[in-house]
């Protein structure tokens, strides 16, 4: 029996539970343990599934400050500040953009002191020409993934 679409309902039977057995997909799904697994290897081997990891509450973790940071920079060295704020280990999302900034990047930080002492150190790049730094107030969603579309079988 072909099961079309197995590999979006997988997907999103993991975004529900990421620990999932490959026999409880397989239940879940109706197919066999043997073609979770393929399709599961095929999904990691194709960079759909990038890994498995806990989602973090960097709230209660005591990372309460979030600054999103948007920079305008000289193009030439759009790759260096990219990959220096990529590795700042506080900067959980980098953006290139298009407008009027060129980044946006989005830092989670303990205090408001923590939060400037990075942000001065990233300032300091001279390639840097403008900033624009807002602190989130209030964060309604963050960090959700959604469901893939499934279409219907006939």
């Amino acid at each position: 029996m072909v099961h079309e679409h197995l590999d979006q309902k997988m997907v999103n039977a993991l975004l529900g539970d990421g620990r999932a057995s490959l026999r409880s997909l397989a239940e879940e799904l109706d197919v066999s343990v043997t073609t979770i697994s393929n399709h599961l290897s095929a999904l990691e081997d194709e960079g759909v599934i990038e890994g498995y990891t806990p989602k973090i509450n960097y709230d209660e973790c005591g990372y309460d400050v979030t600054a999103i940071i948007q920079l305008r920079v000289e193009g030439h060295a759009l790759p260096e500040v990219t990959e220096a704020l990529r590795e700042h280990r506080q900067m959980i999302s980098v953006y290139e953009v298009t407008g009027d900034h060129d980044i946006i990047a989005i830092g989670k930080f303990k205090d408001t002191d923590g939060m400037n002492d990075q942000i001065k150190s990233i300032l300091s790049d001279p390639d840097i020409s403008a900033s624009n730094t807002s602190v989130v107030l209030n964060a309604v969603t963050e960090n959700e993934q959604f469901e893939l579309d499934v279409p219907e079988d006939d």
